[in-house]
């Protein structure tokens, strides 16, 4: 089968129809169309009005809940985040999205900059990725040692136990999407005068590094999927499906006042699996 993606290039303003029609199956997506519009605007917004309940439930109980989304770039983390935050309050529901560590943070305990993040009673806090660009972005790219990194996956799993033992709870998302899939968004990103902003150099050499994605993506599953906090890995080749039922994780997986599980819905299991079966039956 010829690679609809091999020789193309980004800058070219017209997008293959061969990508095009593979980008929405790519990655072995189960769905041939998009969600509908309005049925997926019904179900927003009961969950929205579930994720109004469980902010209440926060500032009543002092709750402390941190968001963890990880994937490649243009997996959808920014619009996923972005729902989950559109009717909170930002005082106390608010994102994390570190730039590159400056000179002084290079030589800290890599765990350190992240920790001034951590919420506090009544806050939820989403990283738009997080200490995990140790285990993806850094190696992949080189911006660390294959000695920093093994050294990290060694670490976490117990850091992240301690969080969980002191209250807080971890809920940790792996954004999926296929080959094609990405390439369609760079390319969309490439060409909208509104998002050109997205699509950083870095972005552009993921396209040749996917395998050396994909390895470091398993190795950090395998090694870091534990009992307090596991992965959850939601396919996203369709956006819609994929906001609608990151928030039924983070909602049903919660205790709260007002919790209604006929409004919050079924979780789609075509496309949210366990680390375990992702690993076992992934199509990327």
């Amino acid at each position: 089968m010829s690679d609809p993606i091999k020789g193309f290039d980004i800058n070219d303003p017209d997008l293959p129809k061969s990508i095009k029609k593979a980008a929405l199956q790519s990655g072995d997506y189960p769905y041939d169309e998009k969600l509908d519009r309005d049925e997926y605007d019904t179900q927003m917004y009961k969950l929205q009005k579930q994720l109004v309940k469980h902010q209440a439930h926060m500032a009543e109980a002092g709750t402390r809940t941190v968001l963890i989304f990880e994937g490649r770039d243009a997996a959808g983390k920014g619009g996923t985040i972005k729902r989950f935050l559109e009717n909170l309050n930002p005082r106390y529901n608010f994102i994390a999205a570190l730039p590159k560590p400056n000179d002084r943070e290079r030589t800290q305990w890599y765990f350190q900059r992240y920790i001034d993040w951590l919420p506090a009673a009544g806050e939820m806090v989403l990283f738009d990725r997080s200490w995990y660009n140790r285990a993806g972005v850094e190696p992949v790219m080189g911006f660390c040692t294959p000695e920093q990194t093994e050294h990290f996956l060694d670490e976490v799993p117990d850091v992240e136990a301690r969080l969980v033992k002191d209250g807080i709870r971890i809920v940790k998302f792996w954004l999926s999407i296929g080959r094609e899939m990405q390439l369609k968004r760079f390319h969309d990103r490439r060409h909208d005068p509104l998002k050109t902003w997205k699509l950083s150099p870095v972005d552009l050499e993921a396209l040749d590094k996917w395998n050396d994605y994909s390895q470091a993506r398993d190795r950090m599953l395998e090694r870091t999927d534990s009992r307090q906090a596991p992965w959850t890995v939601v396919r996203g080749n369709d956006k819609r499906r994929l906001r609608l039922n990151a928030i039924r994780v983070m909602l049903l997986g919660a205790d709260y006042e007002g919790k209604d599980k006929d409004e919050i819905g079924e979780i789609d299991r075509n496309i949210v699996l366990s680390a375990h079966d992702f690993l076992r039956i992934k199509g990327e």
